[in-house]
């Protein structure tokens, strides 16, 4: 602690005289919370961690089998001889201190645990230095400290921390590799209003603001479009209804001064209104529930609309970045 204290003294005072003339720009990173966000390392943490778990398991398996051989020589000692006790004991020994080295070999301070954590981090590591690199020289930071390293940080304000801004960098590199000319043209451009944003917070304020007034716009059409469907759909089911019930009431009448001619024409006639009311209850069912489909429609949005509101004004509460 005691060291890392005298590099910080020492580091602020060369900086003392371009500090009478500007402001000294300091910055963090937080490691852990950069391995966590970064999708190849998350995948091979997983991996790891699945061995460790199966080496754990052989650990257990093979204290079962020794706690097994112990119990057998307890139980068998008085009907053996000496030299048996002795090989017994000597090969339950033997099984223990093989455990012992499977421990060390796996879970020891240079087993392969710590060696593959090792070789894991060491490339995000690489590239994590690179980004602050970058950032430190465009944006004129003098100093930038690791949050998860051993320089202790009794206090560290959000709005000096920049893991985000290097995680964006890290993105940046893995989708370039994927991108055509034309793509990486307008990621160049997406890019630079980033960076511009992150040198001038007034921007990204501007910015959040139409954005907020353009979803407020499309939130009222959507609206209105749902408003305008359902009520279209309505009236067409009422309407429809309507002519179903005329329908069914001018088939189901029978003309005084006509007679069946015989029972064939009855059954015919009884059976062809039967079809047409079955006809028009059908539809009728179709567009209640098309009605209905429309009406969830529109609620489902109204909710999305209210968790984007939502979100945002809890982003827009939280303490500004640099």
């Amino acid at each position: 602690m005691k060291k890392y204290i005298a590099i910080l003294i020492i580091l602020l005072t060369s900086t003392q005289l371009n500090a009478q003339s500007r402001g000294v720009k300091i910055g963090y990173i937080d490691m852990e919370y950069i391995l966590q966000n970064v999708t190849d390392y998350s995948e091979a943490k997983n991996q790891l961690e699945q061995k460790a778990q199966k080496w754990k398991q052989d650990i257990e398996a093979k204290k079962v089998e020794i706690a097994k051989l112990k119990d057998e020589l307890k139980t068998e000692k008085p009907l053996l001889t000496k030299e048996l006790i002795d090989e017994r004991e000597e090969e339950i020994a033997f099984q223990e201190q093989e455990l012992l080295d499977f421990q060390q070999k796996r879970f020891g301070p240079s087993g392969d645990l710590i060696t593959q954590k090792a070789v894991l981090v060491k490339p995000i590591q690489d590239q994590v230095f690179n980004a602050v690199q970058d950032i430190a020289e465009q944006q004129k930071y003098d100093f930038i400290f690791d949050k998860s390293s051993d320089l202790t940080m009794l206090f560290a304000a959000k709005r000096y921390d920049i893991s985000d801004r290097v995680l964006r960098v890290l993105n940046r590199s893995e989708k370039r590799q994927q991108m055509s000319a034309k793509q990486l043209k307008e990621q160049e451009k997406k890019e630079a209003l980033e960076d511009m944003e992150d040198e001038n917070p007034a921007i990204a304020e501007r910015r959040k603001k139409l954005e907020e007034r353009k979803a407020a716009r499309d939130k009222l059409l959507e609206d209105r479009k749902a408003a305008a469907e359902a009520k279209k759909a309505e009236q067409q089911a009422k309407r429809d209804a309507a002519a179903a019930e005329r329908e069914a009431k001018k088939n189901g009448t029978v003309n005084a001064d006509e007679k069946p001619s015989s029972e064939n024409t009855t059954e015919k006639d009884s059976t062809a209104t039967t079809t047409k009311e079955d006809k028009a209850a059908e539809r009728a069912r179709i567009l209640a529930e098309r009605k209905k489909e429309l009406d969830d429609k529109r609620k489902k949005i109204l909710e999305e609309r209210e968790a984007a509101k939502k979100a945002r004004e809890e982003k827009n509460n939280e303490p500004k970045t640099n």
